[in-house]
């Protein structure tokens, strides 16, 4: 039997049976099962602790999928511990991912596609972050979509500190519980949220979390907020609203928006508490509401109140259309245009010795991954910006080759047409032009 075969029937009885839970999800794994977890694992990811590569494992895939699936389900598969590295996060901070070895990344991958097919049918329309045919632009757009037909006028711009790190295991348990009864699967999963973390040669073992970098871990953690926030915000907080509301949540990143402000009001003033039942705190300087009423923009301004907000890379605001009507409007955020731009900067400092061919490919790769992202309509303006900036950067660093190395602009601006970097492109078309508010 096909393993897409077998996922639809295991969401075919999620869906059919709500309140039950999984008692025997191991028995559709076999090595079929394995071999495609093994084909949807990234093969140029980072080495975990034993310094496997997907090459090396490749050698013997065969053996080692069946061993694999041998001691996954007799019990005795061990988690190995994660190595634990470091990635800029923005304003000077880091973020901590675990690596898992290779073979781990697969047993990781084949108990999410158990999971996966059981709690689509359980997770609402507002939650976006590391599900199938859904995207950060899908939860963009649906956002601006929400306050510009539900009337959407006060924003509660939410963010959850160390939210990874905070994931209260008991907590989680229980949740897992409600769908998930397969002893080998409940164990695998215990045995992941108590694997040790490799650091600087030290071994410790977390108490809570679930460490980002982990396969599984997008997963467990949607699963969380989904009975934490999602759940609660859907049965619990609308109906008792005056007037429209929506939550959309990517990830550990969400914004509500509310038509009337009492109601926000009185959300704002609970959410500390219920995120706390469940061990998870608020971050006091990036949460924040904000009075969008496009009416009140500027005496809010003039206040020195926030006007926009921003999520997932994009500042929101206010716009006036073509037309003359007001629409939602986005354009990159200021610390992803830094980050953006720091990261073009340390690639040509560093490299700038190598042959201008591999430097001129690995800029336009930059650049077209930066334009497939942020290339939305209304940012085109942002996207020329880091175009031009990336131009100068490229050539400042050009200059500095050696002492003789100095390029007049001019003599650039030629070099330029025979090297032409990447131009910005719109790729993501939410709607047609608009002309700009005086922010």
């Amino acid at each position: 039997m096909f393993v897409s075969t077998k996922q639809r029937r295991i969401a075919t009885l999620a869906r059919n049976n709500r309140a039950m839970a999984f008692t025997s999800l191991n028995q559709y794994m076999d090595y079929n099962w394995l071999l495609q977890a093994y084909q949807l694992t990234r093969k140029d990811g980072a080495a975990g602790v034993d310094g496997q590569t997907a090459e090396m494992y490749e050698r013997q895939l065969e053996s080692n999928l069946l061993n694999l699936l041998d001691r996954m389900k007799s019990g005795q598969y061990r988690a190995p511990a994660l190595r634990r590295v470091y990635i800029p996060k923005g304003k000077g901070q880091k973020r901590s991912l675990g690596i898992p070895t290779f073979e781990d990344k697969i047993a990781q991958r084949a108990v999410a596609m158990l999971l996966e097919p059981i709690y689509e049918q359980d997770f609402y329309n507002c939650s976006f972050g590391s599900r199938k045919g859904r995207s950060a632009h899908h939860a963009l757009q649906s956002l601006r979509s929400h306050i510009m037909r539900d009337g959407g006028q006060w924003v509660l711009d939410v963010d959850i500190q160390k939210y990874f790190d905070t994931i209260d295991h008991s907590q989680l348990r229980q949740f897992l519980a409600r769908r998930v009864a397969d002893g080998v699967v409940r164990k695998l999963i215990d045995k992941w949220l108590k694997a040790g973390i490799l650091e600087s040669g030290e071994l410790s073992y977390p108490t809570m979390g679930t460490p980002q970098g982990g396969v599984i871990s997008p997963l467990l953690a949607n699963i969380y907020l989904h009975y934490v926030l999602d759940d609660w915000f859907i049965r619990t907080v609308q109906p008792r609203m005056q007037g429209r509301c929506s939550l959309t949540r990517f990830a550990d990143d969400f914004v509500m928006v509310f038509q009337n402000f009492d109601d926000c009001y009185r959300v704002e003033r609970v959410l500390p508490e219920r995120l706390g039942v469940y061990g998870l705190t608020l971050h006091p300087e990036k949460t924040q509401r904000i009075d969008f009423r496009v009416q009140y923009r500027k005496e809010s301004k003039r206040r020195g109140l926030p006007i926009n907000f921003d999520f997932l890379g994009f500042t929101h605001f206010w716009g006036i259309t073509r037309r003359g009507g007001f629409a939602i409007f986005r354009k990159t955020a200021k610390g992803r245009v830094a980050k953006t731009l720091k990261s073009f900067n340390d690639y040509c400092r560093k490299d700038r010795h190598k042959p201008l061919s591999e430097q001129y490919a690995m800029l336009n790769r930059k650049l077209r991954g930066h334009f497939a992202y942020f290339g939305i309509t209304g940012n085109l303006k942002a996207l020329k910006a880091v175009h031009h900036k990336v131009q100068l950067i490229w050539h400042k660093w050009l200059g500095r080759r050696s002492r003789k190395s100095y390029i007049p602009w001019e003599k650039f601006s030629q070099f330029l047409k025979r090297f032409p970097l990447t131009p910005p492109r719109i790729q993501h078309q939410y709607y047609q032009g608009h002309q700009l508010v005086n922010q």
